[in-house]
């Protein structure tokens, strides 16, 4: 933190407490001149309403001192004026690599324990599933649903359709380093409105939702020459490059003639962020196993 910061937080601070401080003594000196305690103060409203001077408790008074001293202390002790660290050294960080620190001790010998076994025996093992469970719903949840079915532009995870494969090494790759599906714009390519609505029909042709009619079958030799590289020829994608396989009835971002059309107009840029610092190599292998699981 810049010094002129710390200087302007812990000042206006310190003189916020000091002028909280003034103000409950100055405010305990304050009341109706020459009226006596349980005697009416002279002011009335509608005829008969009348205001008694009850001066508050002593002890609210005091209440409102060990406040403002508990708060004096409190910033003594911990973090809250400017870069301060506090008199006994806490910080939210601190703590928090201490907690992780003695839940790495509790669990990870437990995560060696399963990370040492065959994966497929692994992704079999029901004490393993129930830590792999946990760790889904800690970190995969946000994207891919409670569930695993996914939503648009995130990946079912429990069918047999792998945009970048289902082996050990290609789960815990995705896990660890996080994956970058890039559609490109390929409107200027299919030579306008016709061009693209053609290609829509003949997409949606390999998967059988339309029939390969004459406008569909005249976008085959340019899916040939654009899209084949990374879909291949038949439409079945290719796990390098993550391309779906098209010829499926499971469609990432919907298989409407809009959601299609707007693939090839506007391009799609899905991105799986990297897990490996956050997991380490044991927790990736046994998340790995759970999902492999879940389409099994």
């Amino acid at each position: 933190m810049p010094a002129f910061w710390h200087w302007f937080i812990a000042a206006g601070t310190i003189l916020f407490v000091i002028w909280c401080a003034w103000l409950v003594s100055w405010s305990a000196k304050q009341g109706p001149q020459n009226v006596a305690d349980d005697d009416v103060v002279g002011h009335k409203w509608d005829g008969d309403l009348q205001e008694w001077n009850n001066p508050a408790p002593k002890w609210w008074l005091y209440l409102y001192f060990l406040t403002i001293a508990w708060a004096v202390g409190y910033m003594i002790a911990y973090p809250g004026l400017g870069s301060w660290g506090g008199a006994l050294g806490w910080s939210q960080q601190g703590q928090y690599e201490s907690e992780m620190q003695d839940a790495a001790a509790r669990y990870e010998p437990i995560y060696e324990k399963f990370a040492a076994m065959d994966f497929e025996e692994l992704s079999k093992n029901a004490d393993a599933n129930k830590l792999g469970k946990s760790l889904y719903a800690s970190y995969c949840t946000t994207c891919h649903g409670s569930d695993a079915r996914g939503a648009t532009g995130y990946p079912n995870l429990t069918d047999d359709d792998w945009l970048w494969g289902n082996s050990e090494a290609a789960l815990t790759a995705t896990l660890k380093n996080g994956r970058g599906g890039v559609m490109p714009v390929l409107a200027p390519a299919l030579g306008g409105d016709k061009g693209i609505d053609n290609m829509v029909k003949y997409v949606q042709s390999l998967s059988g939702i339309a029939e390969p009619d004459s406008d569909a079958m005249s976008a085959q030799s340019m899916f040939l020459a654009v899209c084949s590289a990374c879909h291949n020829a038949d439409g079945t994608g290719n796990q390098v490059f993550g391309a779906p396989n098209l010829t499926d009835d499971i469609w990432l971002y919907g298989s409407s003639d809009d959601a299609i059309r707007t693939t090839i107009v506007q391009g799609r840029n899905g991105m799986m962020p990297a897990h490996g610092e956050l997991l380490g190599d044991n927790r990736t292998k046994i998340l790995a196993a759970y999902i492999y699981s879940l389409s099994k």
